[in-house]
């Protein structure tokens, strides 16, 4: 049984005293401020570069866009139909980092249909077999495995309704198959690499806000508790993506919108791949239908801007509903309403505003290009990009503040050290733990199991119908930082995505929070 490493583990308890040793005046090489992906990703990179580290978020680890995402992690296609030849093969090489060396326990091939109905013209179907092979190539070019991610291929009209009975079968030619790589879980992702930052030694500490940031430190304020402080550092990064202009003034930025829909998986049956629905009127954009494996199905999702102030917790707009769900109805056989609907959620993406004086771009047509920008004190911002690419996006940031602050670091390593959990395919089929467990936790898995083989009330779901155990959530508690309900429901398990399961759930957080010792 694999037990985690105590320097992985993140807790109330080494919160505290990392916290505390701060407050006392320790200078830290490094300071993130921003704990989703790229903040998490740039915590670690510069960590295993032999920087101290301490990075902090005003809430919780994922708390913003990183958990919001489609789960799937990108090979670039997308960007090779608007000629963005480079931003699509980082993609693909990103895609095959975590899929082969990084996190194979947490990424793994998805198949996607592209049913061709009668929306699909044949001309569309040829343009979008033809992105389906260059895909490919991208794949080749990035050196992934055939065995991580299989070929395209053409499907009969009877294989496409066996992989998806949902769809209508009047008209339908046939469809299109395709692979792309798949998280279990977006948030899990970033709890992953946090935990492997602190296992090289990084302070990672949620709930503190950062009041004002500057070259040399920030002022921060302890969420918990009310106590503000310093934290002194040779460089910073913010790391805050949609939020980046509220700490560094000059950051420009065009926030996008991405809602995605909750169905429960019996309303479209069994699905045993997911969908690209195109969208009428659009080349090459797509409504995707994702099933979970948790007894609910992602149906995504929307490219809107937003203007105005950012919230923490953007809302989805009945628009967007309305909208995704008349894409859908326009390639399924079974009606799909309002009330089939049992949750929604939206996420913000940091696009860099790149309209200048001129008209604005829609946000669907923004690049997804990163950038790394220095502000005249020091201050390294790293913002744009996406979820697949936070690896390279907080390996640039590191970079900067190493070459900004004239910091001594050796080179990047993330780009072949394991997350926290990561085994290779065969050594997470030995485990003696259930499948489900080891595609959510890898190598850990049977430490998490023997919780509920210890005591048979934690290895009970904790809401009927979802999958997610007690054990689970004392886990979370002990092992990966929770801090509260929220914590808990919402990001170490996705519970939370439909209020009414959250609300059933919540004495079982309430009991993890209470057993956090042990």
């Amino acid at each position: 049984m694999s037990t985690p490493r105590p320097a992985s583990s993140l807790n109330a308890a080494r919160r505290a005293r990392e916290l505390a040793a701060l407050a006392d005046g320790a200078e830290v090489d490094v300071l993130v401020v921003g704990l989703g992906a790229t903040g998490a990703g740039a915590a670690l990179d510069a960590a295993s570069r032999g920087l101290s580290v301490a990075a902090i978020d005003a809430h919780d680890l994922a708390f913003g866009t990183s958990r919001w995402s489609s789960k799937l992690i990108h090979g670039g296609l997308r960007y090779l139909a608007s000629a963005q030849l480079d931003v699509a093969h980082e993609s693909a090489v990103e895609r095959g980092i975590l899929m082969e060396r990084t996190a194979p326990h947490l990424v793994r091939a998805q198949p996607f249909v592209l049913p061709l109905t009668p929306l699909v013209p044949r001309g569309q179907a040829a343009l979008a077999w033809a992105g389906f092979r260059a895909g490919d190539l991208l794949r080749v070019s990035a050196r992934t495995s055939r065995t991580a991610l299989p070929a395209p291929r053409t499907l009969s009209a009877v294989e496409t309704r066996h992989l998806a009975p949902a769809l209508r079968p009047a008209g339908l030619r046939g469809g299109l198959l395709s692979w792309d790589g798949r998280l279990s879980d977006d948030a899990r992702l970033v709890t992953a690499v946090a935990r492997t930052a602190a296992a090289h030694g990084a302070r990672i500490l949620t709930r503190v806000r950062a009041l004002s940031v500057g070259g040399r430190g920030a002022a921060v304020r302890d969420e918990r508790t009310g106590e503000e402080l310093r934290i002194r550092a040779r460089a910073v990064i913010n790391a805050t993506g949609v939020w980046a202009g509220g700490l560094v003034g000059d950051v420009r930025l065009r926030p996008s919108r991405g809602t995605h829909l909750v169905l429960r998986s019996e309303v479209l049956g069994g699905l045993a791949a997911g969908l690209h629905i195109p969208i009428p009127g659009e080349a090459n954009r797509f409504v995707l239908v994702l099933p979970q494996g948790d007894g609910r199905v992602y149906v995504g999702l929307t490219d809107e801007p937003v203007d105005g102030d950012v919230p923490d917790v953007p809302e989805v707009p009945e628009t967007d509903i309305g909208f995704l769900l008349d894409v859908l109805g326009s390639a399924l056989d079974v009606p799909v309403g309002r009330d089939d609907v049992v949750g929604a959620f939206a996420g913000l993406r940091p696009l860099l505003d790149t309209s200048g004086d001129g008209d604005p771009e829609r946000t669907a047509d923004i690049s997804r290009r990163h950038a790394v920008l220095t502000s005249p004190d020091g201050v390294v911002t790293v913002v744009g990009g996406k979820l697949t690419t936070y690896r390279r996006m907080a390996q640039d940031a590191v970079d900067a503040a190493v070459t900004a602050r004239g910091l001594r670091a050796g080179r990047c390593r993330t780009a072949a050290l394991p997350l926290v959990g990561a085994a290779g395919p065969h050594a997470l089929a030995a485990l003696d733990a259930p499948a489900r467990l080891v595609g959510r936790y890898g190598s850990e898995a049977p430490a998490v199991h023997a919780l509920g083989v210890a005591d048979p009330a934690l290895a009970r779901p904790v809401v009927p119908g979802h999958p997610v155990t007690g054990a689970e959530l004392l886990w979370a508690v002990r092992h990966e930082g929770a801090l509260d309900e929220s914590d808990l429901l919402d990001r170490r398990t996705r519970i939370g995505l439909v209020p009414y399961d959250r609300e059933s759930a919540l004495d079982a957080a309430r009991e993890a929070l209470a057993a956090r010792t042990g």
